[in-house]
């Protein structure tokens, strides 16, 4: 990737000035700054980093995340870090979930014992969706 403006001054006037870890190094004509430009990792779509944080918050554990998307579990610990994501310490509560085709989701919701006595979220995954209840635990 080549570097078309100084991060610092934003300035266009710039020239090579070696290389460093295998990476093109630049100098600013304008303000004298040496930079490397960054290197382009594959990105991953916004869509999987939310659903993830939203699974963790749920308390979905990361390696359940990691088998439910397809993304690694660490990737999804380095998203709950990066946006200080902190899972509620609800102890009355307990979530549980089931991975449903759209045919099973439509009979999920045809029987009223399935929606009485606990919150529910329903969520996509692809061609496939996540239901999620809280239950009370029993005495």
């Amino acid at each position: 990737m080549t570097a078309s403006r100084c991060p610092k001054c934003n300035s266009a006037q710039l020239v090579r000035n070696g290389i460093l870890n295998h990476r093109q190094r630049y100098r600013c004509k304008h303000c004298a700054y040496n930079f490397t430009v960054d290197k382009v990792g594959k990105g991953i779509n916004s869509y999987y980093v939310i659903k993830a944080l939203q699974l963790y918050i749920e308390g979905v554990s990361f390696r359940e995340i990691e088998r439910l998307l397809g993304v690694s579990h660490v990737s999804v610990m380095n998203w709950v870090k990066k946006y200080q994501v902190k899972a509620p310490q609800n102890r009355l509560y307990h979530p549980t979930y089931k991975i449903l085709n759209h045919k099973e989701l439509s009979e999920f919701f045809s029987s009223r014992e399935n929606v009485q006595g606990a919150g529910m979220i329903v969520t996509e995954l692809g061609d496939k969706f996540m239901i999620i209840r809280w239950e009370r635990f029993r005495d």
